[in-house]
């Protein structure tokens, strides 16, 4: 219900700023001029928007186990793996979810992440540096944060906060392209063309490129708040000693001074995709 409404709350607040630019920049005739219907552009926008970040999403488990070749745990084959297994199955129940697939990855970086479409088709995996250089109690915690990234839905919201922002991307790069095209184009009827499809396509890159750059600044916001959700979740499932020990040991591993006044309020670099 909170995700609905989140993405209902953007979409609303994306087109009244459209709006207000609309009619405070009279842009309508420039645009009808240049040949373009805002409302069908913001609809194409928006498709492509979309249609790429829940491809991104509906492929998220695909692509993670062939990128960092994840090993899947189907039959534990030794007691550590079994612990493992019957560690995140555990923490899913108590999470309300349905269990994820399970994975280890060979790095020696010591990670973790999770991804999936939805909370019950998820998938858990944890590194080879992860699992060599934390006790098993903050494997554990780590565990539950990843758990509670799935049980809150995380992939889903980031991928609509993605779909919104990928809209402003195309919509505005698009019009600019355009704009900027009719206004430099010159000479007769076809070198017009030739050289209009020219600037329109250069353009459009460039202004992709820049605005992907400050778009990117509200996901990694959205992923900075996610991953406290995440750890407050995890303290709420293996209990908050548990997650503040990992959290400590995962800081010293990285080379990071610990902070013992309030340990539990950091984040520790644990990936998620």
């Amino acid at each position: 219900m909170k995700r609905i409404a989140l993405f209902l709350m953007t979409n609303i607040g994306v087109l009244v700023i459209i709006s207000l630019l609309v009619n405070v920049f009279n842009v309508h005739p420039l645009l009808h001029r240049n040949g373009l219907d805002l409302n069908r552009f913001l609809i194409f926008s928006a498709i492509v928007g979309f249609t790429g970040s829940f491809v991104s999403l509906f492929l998220s488990k695909f692509m993670a186990k062939m990128a960092y070749g994840i090993k899947a745990i189907q039959q534990p084959c030794d007691p550590h793996e079994m612990w493992i297994y019957e560690t995140v199955r555990r923490l899913a129940k108590e999470a309300g979810i349905g269990m994820p697939e399970v994975g280890i990855y060979r790095s020696p970086e010591p990670n973790a992440f999770a991804t999936g479409w939805n909370r019950n088709n998820a998938l858990v995996a944890v590194s080879t540096g992860l699992l060599e250089r934390m006790n098993r109690e903050e494997v554990e915690a780590v565990l539950g944060h990843e758990i509670s990234h799935v049980s809150n839905g995380d992939m889903v919201t980031l991928a609509l906060i993605q779909g919104v922002v990928n809209t402003f991307v195309v919509f505005i790069s698009r019009i600019v392209a355009q704009v900027a095209a009719t206004a430099m184009s010159r000479g007769d009827d076809r070198g017009r063309e030739n050289f209009s499809y020219g600037i329109y396509f250069v353009v459009s890159i460039v202004m992709e490129l820049v605005l992907g750059i400050f778009a990117s600044m509200i996901v990694f916001w959205f992923s900075r708040r996610r991953e406290f959700r995440a750890d407050a979740g995890s303290a709420r499932l293996v209990g908050a000693p548990k997650m503040i020990a990992a959290l400590q040991r995962l800081r010293s591993l990285q080379g990071a001074p610990v902070d013992n006044r309030a340990p539990a309020m950091a984040t520790m670099k644990i990936s998620h995709r």
